[in-house]
């Protein structure tokens, strides 16, 4: 894999074998924290920055869908096609990303992603075209899917010590970016008479996150030739997240969570309608949903990096999501508030495997294997959560069976997450 994008990176990924050696003990032990020491406040802004952009391009376009389908004359099936292309992007693209920072420094990949997210979303809101719009629109989420994998690793590299907190503030930021980009941009459409506003206005904000990376890449670049990409060779060899039990179980970890959160926001707004709630009310209890998720995608990363064993916290999302599945099968109506917290709370599970993928590995090379495995094997399973939903709502045209099929993925992300609770890394199941 490629070294820290900083050029005092590579001297981290070599300080164990260093050590070994008498004489060159000193002058290594000081190197750690140097990477931090200088480029950390930089890369943490960055980070923070990518990070509000990892949804806003999804959840603008699903509020302004209907506006975009009459607008661009968008067949049913081209429609579903521009919705089922974030979990395409994300399972297939992410799973690039290893190939890419074993070329290039993390912080160039960057560079390449974010500006492919500002031009794809630019291109396309001024296009008439629907293929193109398709197209444009998977240029853009290359760029997410990159992004994507590369945070946690980046986390790893620069910010070792505070994994918790630095995972908890960029899962925030995509929380609240997700928020924003969903609750503002039909009244953006509206304030300047098109979709094409609502929609493309966040390249502006995709445009700003390539700003931070730029002096990183260029530092990136040259200290590209120090010894430290033969180490990231060696490193890439070795982890195998596909080999291994604990890859497997983050990956179905991922990918059952996942699952849950997009049939949640596909469907939850529905299922209240169908409960006797207005439009507009219903469409807030499913906003509740993620706007109190901020607090929990802050504070879960903490929690995590500070207990021994990730148990408590694996049996209690499951005990908050069990309560709330089970509430709004049987009471949709007269507790729907409640029933929103609980869901908000269980859906603590995403700051928390985004940490676990950190402390589940020893090194950057390690992390970035581990996040592009269990991301994108993972967005492949999410794929079937709104898919299977809506035909099981369809065919009993009620929320028994859509639900039941639910707290069996909860079941199943259970299971994988008493694997992953216990504390062990991915370089040791070699």
């Amino acid at each position: 894999m490629t070294p820290p994008p900083t050029a005092t990176a590579a001297p981290v990924s070599d300080a164990p074998t260093t050590d070994v050696t008498p004489g060159p003990a000193p002058a290594a032990a000081p190197a750690p924290p140097a990477a931090p020491a200088r480029g950390g406040l930089l890369v943490l802004v960055g980070m923070l920055l990518v990070a509000v952009n990892l949804r806003a391009a999804v959840t603008s376009l699903g509020a302004l869908l209907d506006e975009i389908r009459d607008g661009l004359g968008l067949s049913g099936t081209m429609a579903g096609l521009v919705t089922t292309l974030p979990t395409i992007a994300f399972a297939g693209l992410g799973a690039l990303t290893p190939w890419l920072v074993r070329r290039w420094a993390a912080a160039r990949v960057l560079v390449v992603a974010m500006l492919a997210l500002t031009v794809g979303q630019v291109l396309r809101v001024v296009t008439d075209s629907a293929a193109v719009f398709v197209l444009t629109s998977a240029l853009a989420l290359a760029g997410i899917a990159v992004a994507n994998i590369l945070l946690p690793m980046l986390v790893k590299q620069h910010f070792p010590h505070r994994t918790g907190l630095v995972t908890g503030a960029y899962t925030m930021a995509l929380t609240v970016g997700t928020t924003v980009a969903a609750a503002s941009a039909v009244p953006v459409a509206h304030a300047f008479g098109s979709w094409r506003a609502g929609l493309g206005v966040w390249a502006g904000l995709a445009a700003v996150a390539v700003l931070p990376w730029v002096p990183l890449a260029l530092r990136a670049r040259a200290a590209r030739r120090a010894p430290a990409p033969a180490v990231a060779a060696a490193g890439a060899a070795r982890v195998r997240p596909a080999r291994t039990r604990l890859g497997w179980a983050m990956a179905v970890y991922f990918g059952a969570q996942s699952l849950s959160g997009y049939a949640i926001m596909g469907w939850l707004a529905q299922l209240f309608r169908d409960a006797g709630y207005a439009p507009e009310a219903a469409g807030l209890l499913l906003a509740g949903v993620t706007a109190l998720g901020v607090p929990v995608a802050l504070m879960m990363p903490t929690l995590a990096g500070r207990l021994p064993t990730l148990r408590p916290l694996v049996l209690s999302l499951t005990a908050f999501s069990t309560a709330a599945y089970v509430g709004l099968a049987l009471a949709p109506h007269g507790l729907a508030p409640l029933w929103v917290l609980l869901l908000a709370l269980g859906q603590g599970a995403f700051p928390l495997i985004l940490t676990t993928i950190g402390l589940r590995a020893r090194t950057a090379e390690g992390t970035v294997a581990l996040s592009a495995f269990a991301q994108s094997t993972g967005y492949v399973i999410a794929a079937l959560g709104p898919l299977l939903v809506g035909v099981l709502y369809e065919a009993t045209g009620g929320w028994t069976a859509p639900i039941g099929f639910l707290l069996v993925a909860l079941a199943v992300q259970t299971a994988a997450g008493m694997v992953i609770a216990r504390p062990r890394q991915i370089e040791d199941e070699r």
